[in-house]
Order: structure tokens, then sequence, then C-alpha cells
């Protein structure tokens, strides 16, 4: 199996594609920690080890990093978490600004900084160790109505992808962000339900995809398990779509 002997921990495994990548992942032999706000959206994932976590919540990602570091590392990071505000830039508040920003960036960037030492620690060991950072389509590579703070947080994880891949590519940490298009989650079927015409705003979304469906989490997988496993070893810095033609 791709991932026998690895260790990676999923942030936002609780559901969508956070849940199907740590399954995965344990499916193709890595040990998974998978985290989650809810220990309730934990439940039933068989022999994956499961911690609550906060990501916007610096000590508790501070006691995580000290933990798993003194046990010898990670192999892989997959920083999953993310929230999707709507509207345009006049409807946008600061609270939901600084909010977005918050699990969308910052907890990324808290997240790779805590856990780098005993990745780096690792890929001294291994030769490589890979992050793998939640984007989107709808980021730096395109621009969508009522996405202003969300294009624009996930255009920062572009660039902090990068920036942490051009720092550490000679010591074996690889950095890379996948970009899906419209994914079928319950996130996604939340916004949905909430929309003034949920029939519609769902023909809407699928309208949008020039594959005439919504991607499925078995549609993102196959390269979260590819970006996370050494068959990726010479890819670092890139942010990969994977978006039903959208963006072509």
């Amino acid at each position: 199996m791709r991932l026998n002997g690895k260790t990676v921990l999923v942030t936002a495994a609780g559901q969508g594609m956070g849940r199907a990548s740590a399954e995965a992942l344990a499916a193709e032999g890595a040990r998974v920690i998978a985290t989650d706000l809810r220990a309730d959206l934990l439940a039933g994932m068989g022999q994956i080890e499961t911690r609550v976590l906060d990501v916007t919540d610096p000590k508790a990602i501070l006691d995580l990093a000290a933990d798993l570091n003194a046990k010898g590392g990670l192999d892989g990071l997959f920083n999953c978490a993310g929230i999707v505000a709507n509207g345009s830039i006049l409807d946008l508040t600061d609270d939901a600004w600084e909010q977005s920003l918050a699990v969308n960036v910052t907890s990324m960037m808290r997240l790779t900084r805590a856990l780098l030492p005993g990745m780096l620690a690792r890929a001294e060991v291994t030769g490589t160790a890979s992050i793998l950072n939640m984007a989107s389509m709808a980021s730096s590579i395109k621009g969508f109505t009522n996405r202003t703070a969300y294009g624009a947080t996930k255009a920062a994880v572009i660039g902090l992808t990068k920036a942490v891949a051009a720092d550490f590519v000679k010591q074996g940490i690889r950095c890379n962000a996948i970009c899906p298009g419209t994914v079928d989650t319950p996130s996604l079927r939340g916004r949905i339900a909430s929309a003034a015409d949920p029939v519609q705003a769902e023909k809407d979304f699928i309208a949008r995809q020039p594959m005439g469906r919504l991607a499925r989490v078995e549609d993102i997988t196959p390269l979260v398990l590819y970006l996370l496993s050494d068959e990726s070893r010479f890819v670092s810095g890139q942010a990969m779509l994977v978006d039903g033609g959208v963006t072509i």
C-alpha cells in the first residue's frame, strides 16, 4: 500500500472531503490522525485515531504539535479545514472577513509552523515529507461572484503554499495545494438549503460545471493520496486543479 509506515494528520476530518481523505489514506496503509472541531463528527472512523481540535485555537495547536513532534513527527499534513462566507465586498462584515482569515489561512500557517520541525526531522530519515493545503478554484485562479472573502483567503493559501515550498524544498519538505471545483459535501448542501430557492441554487452550482455534475469526494481523494504519498516526491509548490473543467 502506498502509505505504509507514514503518519498523516488531517484537519476537518469529520465529514466531506476531510473524512473521505482520512479514510482513503488509512485504506492505503497510513496511520491517520483525524481531527475536527466536533467530537460527534469523528465517531465511527474505525481504527483511525481521532482528536478534537479547534484550528483557530493557538494553544490547542501548540499542544498537539508538542505531542506529535515528541513522538517522531509527521510524514504528511493535510490542512483541510475551511469555511465559505457568501457575498460581495459590499456585503462583507469585518467579523466574516476575520473569521475567514482565521479558519482558511491563519490556521494553516499555525499548524504548519508548529508541526514543521517534526516533519523536517522525519524528512531527514525518509527523504521527504508532504504538506497539502486545501485551496480552491475560487482563488487567485478564478474569481466568482459573491465569494470575496473566500476567494481572497484561498488565494492566500496558494501564496502560503508556494512560500513554504520554496523555503524548505532543499530539506525534503514538499508543499502543494489542491484546488477543487464544486464538491457535493455536507457544507455545500447546507449552503444550498439556506438559499432563497434551494432547487435553483443547486441547478446553478451544477450549471457552472462543464462536465454537467457536481464533484464527488471520490473525485478528489485520488489527488490527495498522490500528493501525500512518495509518488509525488518530485512535485512541490503546485496549485493543482480538480474542477471538472471550470477553468479550461
